[in-house]
């Protein structure tokens, strides 16, 4: 029995034109290896650099090209290959293909697949270090982010034309690494999951609130990792400006107050909560209903009050059996105050970081120490989508070793 957990996954190949394309070939014997099935697309451009009948030996299904071939569009195309992959995974990624991905292009069959498919994207670049760093290729890239899709690599080293520096694709081996990483197991179906995001903004007048720097990025990749492991996923957002991930119950608030109402309200059967917004610890104690004049005041001073701890609120209701993981953000002693934290709320995992000038808030990437009462794991530096897939596979293996002891 095949344990990897790309065994039995549907995996569409899709190759396009760069001089990498060779590597395709190892690329597919490696994911056949580790139990997944293979179906190879393949642009114009590819086909000048290795043929379709290598990669259909290799993968063992006929290789489409065409985005109107009538064969093709009455047995396996563009739709039904969108329907059956569990993953499109484009490897190599040119830098033209990546530009016509953050168009919305839809003339090509690669194109046109990518637009057709609800299933997770990953796309493996490759191309000259100077098109890399590109200020179009990194926006490109950034729109891609943006939408969910994954990018892996690309490696730093020699290149084909004769130069150095970063564009170049990852071994296939490393490729197949980061795809079994990306490929969260489908441990959440028929469970229901809470997750909170983003700040929370508390009102001093009209125009102005106490918040923080928080973007809500991580709490909307958890979502999303969720409803790829076959949750019911809603999602409690403070003022973000992120678009929804598909399939996810949204409720947007702007409060602390308003939080724990929403998050009190959906928590009742909900399975797991994650509460991984940055919620205001204190408010002003009074809101004041006109603008506060700068001309009237020689100087303003705010008396505060607590607002509620939304998580211990959750942790300690006993009504409730949900799995509870909070977020801890520090500025120092990182382990320190989240085991404190862990045990005093009673939570059942807990996921903290460094944030400061360039950590943690406002940033695409990040870092997690994670620990819950009889373990810890450290998931290095990522891409945050990356990093709550990772995330999200901790908490699914945690939560079914403490329902197994509870049933026992």
């Amino acid at each position: 029995m095949n344990l990897s957990p790309l065994a039995g996954k549907h995996i569409v190949l899709a190759v396009s034109g760069s001089i990498a394309a060779y590597k395709s070939a190892d690329l597919i014997r490696r994911l056949r290896d580790e139990g997944a099935e293979i179906r190879v697309v393949m642009t114009r451009g590819a086909t000048e650099f290795i043929t379709a009948l290598t990669l259909q030996t290799l993968s063992g299904h006929p290789v489409a090209i065409e985005l109107l071939d009538a064969d093709q569009e009455s047995a396996m195309g563009h739709i039904a290959l969108a329907r059956w992959a569990d993953w499109v995974l484009i490897a190599p990624g040119s830098a033209d293909t990546i530009a016509r991905l953050a168009q919305g292009r839809g003339d090509d069959l690669l194109t046109a697949l990518c637009l057709a498919t609800e299933s997770p994207i990953a796309v493996a670049p490759a191309m000259n270090n100077k098109m890399w760093a590109n200020a179009q290729t990194q926006n490109n890239l950034a729109q891609l982010r943006q939408r969910g899709v994954q990018i892996i690599g690309p490696a730093s080293g020699d290149q084909a034309c004769g130069e150095q520096g970063e564009g170049r694709l990852l071994e296939p081996l490393d490729i197949v690494a980061e795809m079994k990483r990306l490929v969260v197991p489908g441990g959440l179906v028929g469970r229901h999951v809470l997750i909170t995001a983003g700040p929370t903004y508390e009102p001093i007048d009209p125009v102005r609130f106490i918040g923080n720097r928080s973007s809500g990025k991580m709490g909307f990749a958890l979502a999303q990792a969720a409803k790829e492991a076959g949750a019911e996923v809603t999602l409690v957002a403070g003022p973000v400006h992120l678009p929804s991930p598909s399939g996810v119950r949204r409720v947007d608030v702007e409060t602390a107050d308003q939080m724990h109402e929403a998050v009190m309200r959906a928590v009742v059967g909900s399975d797991i909560f994650i509460s991984c917004a940055a919620v205001s610890d204190f408010r002003p104690q009074s809101r004041e209903t006109e603008k506060i004049k700068k001309t009237t005041h020689d100087r303003l001073l705010l008396e505060l009050e607590p607002t509620t701890d939304i998580v211990s609120a959750v942790a300690s209701d006993m009504s409730q059996q949900t799995f509870v993981v909070g977020f801890a953000a520090e500025t120092r002693h990182v382990a320190d105050y989240a085991r404190d934290k862990l045990m005093r709320k009673n939570l059942d995992m807990i996921a903290a970081n460094q944030v400061g000038e360039g950590q943690g808030f406002a940033v695409d990437d990040n870092a997690l120490q994670v620990f819950w009462p009889d373990g810890e794991a450290l998931l290095p530096q990522a891409p945050k989508a990356q990093l709550a897939r990772d995330l999200m596979t901790l908490i699914i293996r945690q939560f079914d070793a403490k329902n197994s002891t509870q049933n026992s």
